[in-house]
């Protein structure tokens, strides 16, 4: 007769049981690994109407052999030696360490049928959250070990009457298992079944590559993976999608001996933004999209470390990665996991490595790479937009000269056959001239307006920083970024598109158009316009034109003729003529506020009151006493 006697305090089960794992698919990744330590080729995950059940054709246990013990001896380490952290077939380097991952079903199910076969040796028991007295589970007759698709060897976990269900739609449940056990490829997949339908997850790799837009992969392992992602922008590609050699931070550690090594902490996986949030909704608030997972010898470590290393900044919901970091697992070195294999020892010197690394550089450059990806978008679109914009604005003309032609031709016939006495010239002539003065009142150029700039920020480079503060006072005062032009704005929306000079885009639809708005400049001043050839262009073309201007101007420079110097201009002081830090004094504060509420009142925008404008103002610029 078997007996199968648990190696613990029966207690333990009871408390950690129903605590250790706060989701179904902690427990499946943890019996997967199970699966994976015991050279199987194929998992099963059946979800039936009353159990779920965990299958897998690796080794099976030998109740004669001992491996049963073995495994009933809870909290047990597995991997002492070097020579421990290898599966059976020395194939494989095992994930388990703790020995507790076989209580992970007590977390779904308070008694637990574990069934196996090893070369046709059959064993079965009881895991439950209340053992007999002596800590004695109650053994399953042989002839009921049955299994839905093992054979002479292998394993399955039943948990019975479950706490928690899987997904109703198989998919979310694929989806959910990738992220927390990507290593599935050709020697090892996994079956997702539910009565009639069922889904086999065999290919990671494109499963998540083929959503993203930038990636950078780290070691040679993961370099492949960047032919997966899908080339958006070919001519860019190199900006976006990147294959870097495996990360190596030199450590200090002390082994669990409490001797000092040196050791080198490698970071390899890979990490990408997606292309679009859109259809994206987290079915399970445990899962969301947006991620940087932590795993050592492929097992789940931690899923998602970016509230830790982000800086709660919008793009990072396109952020996903799966980063592998094995000396996390090095057998010689202290246990670094939380018994849940939810997280790690904060204050381990080999997990503060790695959130400094992403927090400080990975992180911060595939995000980089996402605002390529973004400016890339917004410049086709918007190329696409100034295309469509010139095809009215070449059919405007068309049509305007069509309509005066014909106009002009058809009336001058008309009087001529009345017999008003005067030349066909001069009648036509007349009727030509009355037409263009009021052909703006036929509304014919309200698609071409709605499409232009209304403002340009005229300045030089080195004045950046003064004409970002105009920039931000006007988002402030909701004028559209689309309807401002800054050429060196930090949004791409507000700069012309690549490709396309600004002085073509202001001469096609300001200067040669038929439509009779005119762009709104504003004129950032300085010692530095007077050896800008471009600042000085712009302001020719603004008097030639005759548009509309204000003038933001650095002390000690004085703007002049041909700009309206005639009335106030806005002045800011900077401690160096051309550099260094902008203040102003609460008066000049006052008029920059003024100029920017003149220009909204006159573009027809919603502007903000004064003390809310001199308020935000105040949080761009210094404003003090001389």
């Amino acid at each position: 007769m078997k007996e199968y006697q648990l190696n613990v305090d029966p207690r333990i089960l009871e408390l950690l049981g129903p605590n250790l794992y706060t989701n179904i698919y902690y427990v499946l990744a943890e019996l997967i690994a199970n699966a994976y330590d015991a050279d199987a080729k194929n998992v099963y995950i059946i979800a039936n109407k009353d159990d779920i059940r965990v299958e897998d054709d690796g080794h099976g246990m030998s109740y004669d052999k001992g491996d049963i013990s073995n495994y009933l001896n809870v909290a047990g380490v597995s991997r002492v030696k070097e020579v421990d952290s290898f599966s059976k077939s020395g194939a494989r380097r095992k994930m388990g360490r703790k020995g507790v991952g076989k209580l992970a079903a007590l977390s779904v199910s308070e008694n637990v049928d574990i069934l196996t076969v090893a070369d046709s040796e059959k064993s079965g028991f009881i895991l439950s959250r209340h053992p007999d007295e002596g800590s004695k589970l109650r053994a399953i007759p042989d002839s009921d070990v049955t299994f839905d698709y093992v054979e002479d060897h292998g394993s399955a976990i039943v948990m019975r009457n479950p706490q928690y269900r899987l997904d109703k739609t198989l998919s979310v449940v694929k989806r959910n298992i990738l992220k927390l056990f990507p290593l599935i490829n050709s020697e090892f997949r996994i079956h997702v079944i539910r009565g009639n339908e069922a889904e086999t997850i065999d290919d990671f790799d494109r499963n998540v590559m083929t959503e993203l837009g930038t990636l950078i992969s780290l070691g040679d392992e993961y370099s492949s993976l960047v032919d997966l992602v899908p080339d958006v922008y070919p001519q860019r590609r190199k900006d976006l999608v990147t294959a870097r050699d495996e990360k190596a931070i030199p450590l200090v550690m002390k082994d669990i001996d409490g001797v000092e090594h040196e050791y080198t902490l490698k970071v390899a996986g890979w990490i990408g933004t997606y292309k679009s949030t859109r259809g994206r909704k987290a079915v399970m608030s445990d899962f969301p999209d947006n991620f940087i997972s932590l795993f050592a010898n492929k097992k789940i470590g931690e899923f998602n470390i970016l509230p830790v290393v982000g800086q709660n900044k919008l793009n990072e919901v396109y952020v996903v990665g799966q980063l592998h970091v094995d000396l996390f697992e090095l057998t010689e070195l202290p246990d670094m996991a939380l018994s849940n294999r939810q997280g790690y020892k904060s204050d381990d010197p080999r997990y503060v490595a790695v959130l400094d690394y992403v927090r400080k550089e990975l992180l911060a450059e595939i995000l980089r790479k996402r605002e390529v990806f973004t400016d890339i978008g917004k410049a086709k679109k918007k190329l696409q937009k100034q295309d469509e914009q010139k095809s009215n604005e070449d059919k405007l003309r068309r049509d305007v000269d069509a309509f005066r032609r014909k106009a002009s031709g058809e009336a001058a016939d008309n009087l001529m056959n009345l017999g008003s006495g005067l030349s066909r010239e001069a009648i036509e002539g007349a009727i030509t001239k009355s037409i263009n003065d009021n052909s703006p009142d036929l509304g014919l150029k309200s698609l071409i307006d709605s499409q232009k700039k209304k403002i340009l920020i005229s300045q030089t480079y080195p004045d950046k920083p003064f004409a970002d503060i105009i920039y931000q006072m006007l988002l402030h005062n909701n004028v559209p970024a689309d309807d401002i032009l800054y050429t060196n704005c930090d949004d791409e929306i507000c700069r012309v598109p690549e490709g396309r000079g600004v002085y073509d885009y202001l001469r096609e639809f300001f200067v040669e158009s038929y439509s009779t708005q005119k762009i709104f400049v504003l004129f950032v001043t300085s010692e530095n316009t007077k050896v800008s050839w471009g600042a000085i262009t712009e302001v020719g073309a603004s008097w030639i034109t005759q548009v509309d201007h204000k003038i933001f101007n650095v002390h000690p420079f004085r703007p002049e003729h041909p700009l309206n110097d005639e009335v106030q201009w806005q002045s800011t002081n900077r401690e160096e003529p051309t550099k260094g830090e902008l203040w102003m004094i609460p008066l000049n504060a006052d008029v920059f506020c003024q100029k920017i509420e003149a220009v909204c009142l006159t573009l027809g925008y919603e502007k903000k009151s004064r003390e809310n404008n001199k308020a935000y103002l105040g949080t761009l610029i210094p404003i003090r006493s001389d």
